[in-house]
């Protein structure tokens, strides 16, 4: 059996999908340029772990003929290797072209090429949204909400318009339509993801990217947590078991949902605003973490909340896993993870 390619595969979602798979008793082919900070450590937990089944790529997407062996060996692909922080894209705009643009027309090149191509998932970003200025907000507590009742009941769904914001936003963007384009113009079986926000263990969090994580790691080392803007933003969040389900079932039946984008994360039922999950840390750790504020950033959407019910439709799938538990268990993971 031909193994499964995760490109990104050392970083949080793909060190997870791969444990996975790994314990179902698939083969499993991880290619990252290991750039992360943090997944060193997701690679030694996976050697020791599954090292018969596992192999280990150290390359770089933009290496084109590195990455086209790779997808040839593959019996699917999800695509999670990008570069992922607004402020990296916006102080290096060429990079961030090269690894999310580039990179994944690499990709879909290969499987063009290709007899029968494997099933492709993909990783986007709701960030191809861009700041939703058409939605009008009021303040709820220590929320924004949005004035209008459908989207406050079921979040924002894929209809919303296109609006690239910041050169990560235009990037990601690019391979997200890139991909759904292919499998359109191509019969690549391609899906994609429009991606919230995702947390759990393996996650090495920073302000750019993994930032509930960050949060809570502040919290544990005691030093400041830093928020941009007022601490009313909302974002929805969803655990990493759920979203492994989802990107599984897209695999699955990749074929019947090609060249469809869906937006995933955990819902109204699981949105949360900064201020909220300061409570909430407070509430686990015992204390108030020390707050500094700070202007907002290039981008920042004062509310995001994805309304899943696309994927939920097609596939029955649905998040298991609430907020305060899933920020509870990877509470605990980081706490035991810190040296002591």
């Amino acid at each position: 059996m031909k193994p499964i390619l995760i490109t990104g595969g050392a970083g949080f979602i793909g060190t997870n999908l791969a444990a996975r798979l790994l314990s179902s008793g698939q083969s499993v082919v991880l290619y990252d340029n290991v750039s992360r900070c943090g997944v060193e450590k997701n690679l030694h937990w996976l050697r020791a772990h599954f090292q018969d089944a596992l192999t280990i790529l150290t390359a770089d997407t933009r290496d084109r003929e590195a990455f086209g062996h790779a997808v040839c060996d593959a019996s699917a692909v999800f695509h999670f290797a990008a570069q992922v922080a607004v402020t990296t894209s916006l102080s290096s705009p060429e990079l961030d072209f090269d690894v999310n643009v580039r990179g994944t027309l690499h990709l879909l090149e290969t499987l063009r090429a290709m007899r029968n191509p494997p099933p492709l998932v993909f990783t986007s970003t709701n960030k191809v949204y861009g700041s939703l200025p058409g939605v009008e907000l009021g303040l709820h507590g220590r929320r924004y909400e949005p004035v209008d009742p459908g989207i406050r009941a079921g979040g924002v769904g894929e209809e919303q318009g296109l609006e690239f914001y910041s050169p990560y936003g235009c990037s990601k963007g690019s391979a997200d339509q890139y991909i759904l384009d292919y499998a359109r113009s191509f019969g690549i079986p391609a899906v994609v993801f429009r991606m919230s926000c995702i947390y759990g263990p393996h996650q090495h969090g920073n302000e750019d990217q993994g930032w509930l994580a960050h949060f809570l790691l502040r919290a544990l080392r005691k030093e400041p947590i830093t928020i941009y803007g007022d601490g009313r933003q909302v974002r929805d969040i969803l655990f990493i078991d759920d979203l492994v389900e989802a990107l599984l079932i897209a695999k699955e039946n990749a074929s019947r949902l090609s060249g469809a984008a869906f937006n995933m994360g955990g819902g109204p039922q699981n949105s949360i605003s900064l201020l909220e999950l300061i409570d909430l840390i407070a509430k686990m750790h015992g204390e108030l973490p020390p707050l500094e504020f700070a202007d907002w950033r290039i981008g920042d959407q004062r509310y995001y909340v994805s309304d899943c019910s696309k994927f939920q439709k097609a596939t029955g799938w649905a998040p298991t896993v609430c907020a305060p538990e899933g920020l509870q268990r990877l509470y605990d993971w980081l706490k035991e993870s810190l040296p002591s």
